[in-house]
């Protein structure tokens, strides 16, 4: 029983030590503002073959909402659109929001980092759809892989919009997203 007390009081005072040299450290301040721009490597030549699983029709979907905004803020949506996950896609989705996998970024601020990421020809291997009143939106006959949904958050009663970006997963089936 000694010894059982003495592992247990080792093992009370190693977790004590632990939190005590963790809480000596400040935590780090959530960063404010939108990420900066990346300059990142990989392709920067459009290659129409990459897109080519795009356009093979599938049995997934994605089902979404925004969600977008805090306290009395009330943030619409119009327009979604999808865009497949390619290399060429990855890097202007770098340059543009400074993520690749999500962000909510100015619209001002995407628009003058536009010329920093040329658009090409990808539109023809996007979808697009409305959002509906309630700020749902769907897209369905996709193939499995990467997709990246954008649309802009408007807040009701004027101001700057947001652009929402989120990279999601297709499988077979229906994927639920929020995009908040």
């Amino acid at each position: 029983m000694r010894l059982s007390a003495a592992l247990a009081l080792s093992a009370v005072s190693g977790a004590a030590l632990l939190l005590a040299g963790c809480a000596e450290e400040p935590l780090p301040l959530a960063p404010t503002g939108p990420p900066p721009m990346v300059e990142p490597a990989g392709p920067a030549d459009f290659n129409p073959a990459d897109f080519a699983w795009s356009t093979e029709p599938g049995t997934a979907a994605i089902v979404g909402v925004l969600a977008f905004g805090g306290g009395a803020a009330r943030y619409v949506c119009n327009d979604v659109i999808l865009t497949p996950d390619t290399p060429w896609v990855r890097r202007r989705m770098l340059v543009l929001y400074g993520s690749a996998t999500a962000a909510d970024v100015p619209t001002d601020i995407v628009q003058a980092r536009t010329a920093s990421a040329p658009s090409a020809d990808y539109r023809r291997f996007a979808k697009k759809t409305s959002c509906d009143g309630a700020n749902r939106f769907a897209f369905d006959g996709l193939p499995p892989g990467g997709w990246y949904v954008i649309t802009l958050a408007k807040p009701l009663g004027g101001g700057g919009s947001v652009a929402v970006m989120r990279r999601v997963e297709t499988r077979l089936g229906q994927r639920s997203i929020t995009l908040n």
